[in-house]
């Protein structure tokens, strides 16, 4: 069993810290939000630090899943940073849906430091964390996976290591384009059922089966035509990363129109209050234009 830190508490480090827990590993927490550190504690036992760089001293792994570049930049560095007080030889794991070029700085930084770096964007959502059934594509070199791979498998259903720094969010991004594509998709085929006069269930029931089956239409379609949308991941979290895909394709030169024209409508959303809602939401655009 390891000694472990995980910093970010949020829908889905507050359940990933707790499998580890169950798992029987020595865990710190840490959340900007000192509540929700306490309230882990309540529930799964372990320690809640003040800062990360507490919470990271003394550990053999420090795992992150906080919000974005510059949440993930103000707990790693500083006098009050992961970085700051983790031994030579340890681990830090960043599970934040982030940009490539981060994973790159922060590895380079762990090199100096003499620590190991892995980026680890997982997919699979609230729902995922909590089952234990997270998609996990990893950055870094081979034996700096080798060594935190058996603490990733507590919570993963599949992980691969892709490359090096930064592979692993470029994965991720791959991952955000697909979804936002078959999102598009499946809620203009659901709207069009609906007004063609079909019954939802037995379309559903037919073409599931076929080539146009995908987790969104298992999982989301019958949620979409029912209005159903306050679950899931969040249309602000959605744009959020793609607009990382966007700058990072600027970057590549790759092409991606559907993502941009999905973004947009991700943004009407946005304008309807529909920030919170799941990504399914395009639906509503449609359904209620």
């Amino acid at each position: 069993m390891a000694k472990i830190a995980f910093l970010g508490l949020g829908v889905m480090g507050f359940p990933m810290a707790g499998h580890l827990a169950r798992a029987g590993h020595e865990v710190t927490v840490y959340n900007r939000t000192a509540a929700k550190a306490d309230a882990w504690v309540a529930k799964h036992k372990g320690r809640a630090a003040a800062t990360p760089a507490e919470a990271a001293r003394g550990q053999d792994f420090v795992l992150a899943c906080v919000g974005n570049d510059n949440d993930l930049r103000s707990v790693v560095q500083g006098d009050a940073g992961a970085f700051s007080s983790m031994g030579k030889g340890a681990i830090f794991v960043d599970h934040t849906t982030a940009s490539a070029e981060i994973a790159r700085e922060l590895d380079a930084e762990a090199r100096r430091r003499g620590l190991g770096f892995v980026d680890a964007p997982v997919s699979g959502g609230q729902s995922g964390a909590e089952n234990a059934q997270l998609g996990i594509m990893c950055g870094g070199d081979a034996a700096t996976y080798a060594r935190a791979e058996p603490v990733l498998k507590t919570y993963a259903k599949a992980i691969t290591l892709i490359g090096p720094a930064g592979a692993g969010q470029l994965t991720k991004m791959v991952n955000q384009i697909c979804i936002a594509g078959l999102v598009q998709g499946l809620s203009e085929g659901m709207n069009f059922a609906m007004r063609a006069g079909l019954d939802a269930e037995k379309v559903l029931s037919v073409i599931t089966a076929g080539a146009a089956g995908s987790w969104q239409m298992n999982n989301r379609a019958k949620t979409m035509v029912a209005d159903k949308f306050d679950f899931g991941f969040a249309v602000d979290w959605m744009r959020k990363d793609l607009g990382i895909c966007l700058a990072e394709a600027n970057r590549n030169k790759a092409r991606l129109p559907v993502t941009a024209l999905v973004d947009q409508f991700y943004a009407q959303v946005q304008a309807r209050g529909g920030g919170r809602w799941d990504t399914s939401s395009l639906y509503n655009l449609l359904a209620k234009d």
